[in-house]
């Protein structure tokens, strides 16, 4: 039987103030609140890793307002929290430690953004040999301007990666499925 876990990835005021520009999936707080909910009702180990930026003029430096977590993806208390200062969730956190000590071989991962972050972790996670879920609609991602200034749209770059991501590093499942099969 496999244990379980929920992975936050980087759930920061800055993505709620805008301040990183156009996003999609307005939707991926309230689906993440649920999924949150979920977990928590069911007695599932529930992380959290926030980026502290070390990126001068980046909103999700440490001490700025944007930094700070979204108010519905707070930790509580006993819920592991862990500062990344890189892409991947695993890299310089006590992460992996974790939920190996807790005997979990299988994370449901969401967060922001989708082509960031969220997409490093999910590799990383299954190189390391968890079996990873995405909650896709509990993710996001921004516009993003390419080097030669073509702006590329975050309902495109999502699609994409989730379809990247599908398949050969996890199951892609959205949040209503998930929680019938995990609580």
């Amino acid at each position: 039987m496999s244990a379980t876990a929920l992975l936050l990835i980087d759930l920061q005021k800055a993505f709620e103030f805008g301040e990183m520009g156009p996003r999609n999936n307005p939707d991926a707080e309230k689906n993440g609140a649920r999924l949150i909910a979920g977990f928590r009702d069911a007695g599932l180990l529930v992380t959290h890793v926030k980026h502290d930026s070390v990126t001068p003029g980046s909103p999700l430096r440490l001490g700025l307002p944007g930094n700070d977590v979204m108010d519905y993806a707070r930790p509580v208390a006993g819920e592991p929290a862990f500062a990344k200062s890189v892409n991947s969730a695993f890299i310089g956190t006590g992460l992996e430690a974790t939920l190996r000590e807790n005997g979990i071989d299988h994370l449901v991962v969401a967060g922001a953004t989708t082509v960031h972050c969220v997409s490093t972790s999910v590799r990383m996670a299954q190189n390391l040999g968890f079996a990873v879920t995405l909650a896709e609609d509990a993710c996001f991602s921004n516009d993003w301007t390419g080097p030669d200034g073509t702006v590329y749209l975050a309902r495109t770059l999502h699609e994409v990666e989730v379809a990247v991501l599908s398949g050969e590093f996890c199951e892609v499942l959205g949040v209503d499925e998930i929680l019938n099969r995990h609580t």
